[in-house]
């Protein structure tokens, strides 16, 4: 497809992160092979299919405590790239802490449309409140994370009224949300290499974007950005708080120390991490 607008310099350099880490292979083969390790040795069902479509599947991982709180995380990619598996490495920690998680998949543009993305990443949420007790996790404690794209998922599931796509979903489905480095406007996009594979049409630019719509439910939003991360990331999440203010939600940022945007993924993999303490104190 043809580009409609011409790159700019400062936008690529802000949102093209690939480029910021000249070791990104090998920080995603560290991922792949912990994550491939911690699934042999956990108690965890893999590939559940929470829709028809190939991609369209999700992992839950069982830490063995009775009603423990769900984690469930949405990895990033910018909605083209990147898979559920690699991102299994994150249940380790939430595990010893006796907390549940699930790793949802998700099909990827261009394949489909970012509104098609979206309606599967419902779906998944939809279908663990539905299936939580067959599958040994606790409905009533759903809490919603994500990072980058995934950042951007999960505000989206925080501002979706639930009981739009059915009559069994009550709207404080979820306890509490964090979203990571999100992109909370999309609009940007169209002006990077990172848009072409997108095709967001002007609809969805304004339908997806998450600084557009308010959240459904009191549950608490801690957002998370690096410290180190490029000022596009720790704008959007600035400008996002500023918008989602409102009296009776608990909102709050987390700065972490001298870390960028994939230095989150190690660090919420890390037990000892300020980080991870500070997600998994926030878990209802």
């Amino acid at each position: 497809m043809k580009r409609l607008l011409p790159i700019d310099p400062d936008l690529e350099a802000n949102y093209h992160l690939q480029a910021l880490r000249g070791d990104i292979s090998g920080v995603l083969q560290r991922w792949s092979q912990q994550s491939a390790t911690l699934r042999e040795h956990s108690d965890a069902s893999l590939d559940c299919s929470y829709a028809i479509g190939d991609r369209e599947k999700l992992d839950i991982f069982r830490c063995g405590a009775a009603d423990a709180p769900l984690y469930v995380f949405i990895h990033g990619g910018y909605w083209q790239r990147l898979d559920k598996s690699v991102f299994s490495l994150i249940a380790e920690p939430f595990l010893n802490a006796k907390v549940d998680v699930a790793i949802i998949g998700y099909p990827l543009c261009p394949d489909v449309s970012m509104t098609q993305l979206v309606a599967s990443i419902r779906s998944a949420i939809a279908w663990l409140y539905r299936n939580a007790a067959a599958y040994g996790i606790n409905a009533q404690r759903i809490n919603l994370s994500g990072h980058s794209a995934g950042g951007q998922l999960s505000a989206l599931g925080l501002s979706t009224r639930w009981s739009d796509l059915g009559d069994d979903l009550p709207d404080d489905l979820l306890k509490s949300g964090i979203p990571f480095s999100g992109l909370y406007q999309l609009a940007p996009l169209p002006h990077t290499t990172i848009g072409d594979a997108l095709h967001l049409t002007p609809l969805e630019i304004e339908e997806y974007s998450p600084i557009n719509h308010l959240p459904t439910s009191d549950a608490p939003v801690l957002l998370v950005v690096g410290e180190s991360e490029t000022s596009a990331f720790i704008t959007q999440t600035d400008q996002f708080a500023e918008q989602w203010k409102r009296p009776g939600l608990v909102i709050d940022k987390y700065f972490e120390p001298d870390a960028d945007h994939f230095d989150l993924i190690d660090r919420l993999a890390d037990s000892n991490s300020a980080l991870f303490r500070r997600v998994v104190n926030w878990l209802r």
